[in-house]
């Protein structure tokens, strides 16, 4: 299962990395913030989208601050997320759409990431008045 792992996909080293980024970073942080990229894919992105313009959130910024706030206020209650994760797995297994075979997926999976993908759209922060 793992021979079919993309060469795209983290590193120990990268994990490394990534984990040192954050030690180094933690104290600035937890005075000034943090700012970072993120990279929604085209369902997630429209969702939120989708958000802003019903004006439930002012931008996709906002959305994911309070987004990510929600997630950290659920953590600790484990009996919800437990629950949530039972509800997602039931919906899924009362999907009608067709079952497809381990092989089909790979093979749709394959054609998917050998597509040639459009560039991603970047929301750009208007300038405050």
């Amino acid at each position: 299962m793992t021979d079919n792992v993309q060469s795209d996909w983290e590193t120990l080293e990268d994990h490394a990395g990534d984990v040192a980024q954050a030690k180094a970073l933690r104290e600035q942080a937890s005075k000034g913030g943090l700012r970072f990229e993120a990279y929604l894919p085209p369902g997630l992105a429209g969702w939120i989208l989708d958000l802003v313009e019903r004006g439930i959130f002012v931008d996709p910024g906002e959305a994911v601050f309070v987004i990510l706030g929600e997630h950290r206020d659920l953590e600790p209650h484990a009996d919800l997320r437990q629950e949530l994760l039972n509800r997602s797995l039931e919906a899924a297994m009362n999907d009608p759409r067709p079952l497809i075979s381990s092989e089909d997926l790979h093979a749709e999976m394959d054609a998917l990431m050998n597509e040639p993908r459009p560039d991603a759209a970047v929301w750009m922060k208007r300038a405050s008045l």
